[in-house]
Parts: structure tokens; C-alpha cells; sequence
């Protein structure tokens, strides 16, 4: 059996106005990165307009102004245009539930709920399992832990999606180096992951 696995993954990104929709908060700008075994295939970002304003923190933080957004396609354009590109495949994000959320409320505004809940994968439960001496689990920190090549500007969603991919695509590769032999030759796809994130952990330990 090979290592290898052809399924399609979606690594996404959102930049957004808040932390959640529920307390009001809306995209501002989405990044989709597809990858299949180990390779990324295509990828997709676009400034998104709701008309919701943009605190001052996170314009300084994103880089992503109101007047930016003013020429942008409206948030339900956006979101039905990857609806018609991606077919229904897991969601990768690092702190996977941030996305997911938005993924949702934006998936439902657009009248796309058969793409708001895909199965996921987190790659901020993956890192604290694999890699327990890295400072910390922040994108930017794995990356440089790992010399992943900078993508761009750190929260701007392709970048961070980019750079999230080349994380997932490291975690493979570690996954099969350590735990080859007592993974039978199972390939390491998002069901294998999913388990991996699930496990009970302690602090330090390292399931490698």
C-alpha cells in the first residue's frame, strides 16, 4: 500500500471585522489553497464586501482597509464562486474552528448550505501533538521552527493559507518518517490526521 493519498483538501483562511459572526463580525477577505497528496493544485483569494466596518486594530493588524473593500465582490459572490469550484471536501485551517465559523455564516448568507459544514482539520491541535518543543503554536512560529518559505504578508489570507499548506504538507512528511512502521503502511490523509488531532496529549509529550 502507498503513503501516498490522492484525496482533495481545503486549506482556507479568512481575514474578518471580529471574532465571530455571532457577535456581528463578517469576512473582509477569504484564501482557499487546494491540495491533493502533496501537492497544491490551485488556490483562490478574494477581497470580500459587507459593509460592515473595520476596527482600527484590525485594518493595522491586516492591512485591509474600508476603502479597499469598496471595489470588491460582495460577500455572496464570493463565497457561491468557490461553492462552484470546490466539490465538498474537508476544511484545513490553523485554529481550524475560527474558519469554520466563518466558512459557515458566510456558506449560509450566500444560500450555499451544502458546502457550510465540512468534516475539518486543525493544524494548531496537529502542532501541539507533533511538535511540543516549537515555542508555541502560532502559523508564523511553526514556519520559521520549520524554514517554510515565506509566502507574504503574515493575516492576509492567501499567504496564511499558502503557508498553512506547506505546514500540512511538512506534518505528512513527519507523520510517515516517525510512525511509518506502526502505521502499516496506511496512508496519512485527512482520516488519519483527524485521529492524530483527537488523541489525548500531555503537555511536552510528543506523539513522534
Amino acid at each position: 500500500m502507498s503513503w501516498e493519498d490522492r484525496e482533495l483538501l481545503a486549506v482556507v483562511d479568512f481575514e474578518t471585522t471580529g471574532l465571530s459572526p455571532r457577535q456581528g463580525a463578517r469576512a473582509t477577505e477569504v484564501a482557499v489553497v487546494w491540495v491533493r497528496g502533496d501537492e497544491l493544485v490551485d488556490q483562490y483569494s478574494s477581497l470580500m464586501h459587507t459593509g460592515v466596518p473595520i476596527p482600527p486594530f484590525i485594518e493595522r493588524l491586516t492591512g485591509i482597509s474600508e476603502r479597499m473593500l469598496e471595489t470588491a465582490n460582495p460577500a455572496a459572490t464570493v463565497m457561491r464562486e468557490l461553492a462552484e469550484r470546490q466539490p465538498p471536501c474537508p476544511l484545513i485551517g490553523h485554529n481550524v474552528g475560527f474558519d469554520a465559523q466563518f466558512w459557515r455564516d458566510e456558506m449560509q448568507r450566500a444560500d450555499c448550505p451544502a458546502h457550510a459544514e465540512p468534516a475539518r482539520l486543525c493544524t494548531v491541535k496537529l502542532a501541539r501533538r507533533l511538535y511540543p518543543q516549537a515555542p508555541n503554536c502560532k502559523l508564523g512560529t511553526l514556519a520559521a521552527f520549520h524554514e517554510l518559505a515565506p509566502q507574504g504578508r503574515a493575516h492576509r489570507a492567501l499567504a496564511d493559507a499558502l503557508t498553512t499548506a506547506l505546514l500540512w504538507l511538512q506534518m505528512r512528511q513527519d507523520i510517515v518518517h516517525h510512525l511509518g512502521s506502526e502505521l502499516g503502511g496506511a496512508p496519512v490523509n485527512f482520516a488519519l490526521a483527524d485521529r492524530l488531532q483527537a488523541l489525548p496529549f500531555a503537555r511536552g509529550e510528543c506523539l513522534l
